[in-house]
């Protein structure tokens, strides 16, 4: 059987399908949608049992962690034990959009999402598609890339490995992406930050504003 593919307008998203994978991530399911940049993987980030999807359709290790994507900048505090002042700096400045922040996170974050390094990764999501699916379910989804461990992420769905298709209850279709480096990862609970993955936003951009 061939993957469950829905266009949807990366503008101005059809709110009949942002629904439609809404129900299905409220059910457990998995839906493939898009970033910026590339495609990402979502789960409900507070379903366990969704969460070992992921790393069963990526193959991935489960010492390596997955980053979430938050409906608004209040939903940090459920998530992280504290928020430094560089925190509060970076997400006034670059969210929603590619900086992903790397805070401690409290103990009732699934394990998954940390991979027992006891913190979290988080983003507030600048693409239209992404920032619906989060405000409607109004809870964190994954926003691992959509591609298989050690493998590049896809900005096309049409060049997506088929095993990842496949896997996914839905794939929401945006058409081709920006493609790229990705989301630049900020780990603030060190002081000064420490950039662990330059993306999109150069690092410089990051430590001007300290």
């Amino acid at each position: 059987m061939g993957p469950n593919i829905l266009s949807v307008n990366p503008l101005a998203p059809e709110p009949d399908r942002i629904a439609q994978a809404v129900a299905i991530l409220r059910s457990g399911g998995v839906v493939i949608f898009p970033t910026r940049c590339l495609y990402g993987l979502a789960v409900d980030a507070s379903d366990p049992k969704a969460i070992d999807k992921i790393f069963q359709i990526k193959k991935r290790l489960h010492d390596k962690p997955i980053l979430v994507l938050i409906p608004h900048r209040a939903a940090v505090a459920q998530l992280a034990e504290e928020i430094p002042a560089t925190a509060e700096k970076i997400m006034q400045r670059f969210w929603p959009g590619q900086v992903t922040i790397v805070f401690q996170a409290k103990k009732n974050v699934p394990i998954g999402l940390t991979a027992g390094t006891g913190k979290i990764g988080i983003r507030q999501p600048g693409h239209p598609v992404a920032a619906a699916l989060v405000k409607t379910l109004n809870r964190p989804i994954t926003g691992t890339s959509a591609n298989l461990s050690m493998q590049n992420g896809c900005a096309r769905i049409e060049t997506m490995d088929m095993t990842i298709q496949t896997s996914a209850d839905l794939i929401l279709d945006a058409g081709p992406l920006a493609g790229g480096q990705g989301s630049t990862v900020v780990d603030v609970t060190q002081n000064p930050p420490v950039i662990v993955r330059e993306g999109v936003v150069p690092a410089h951009h990051i430590f001007a504003l300290f």
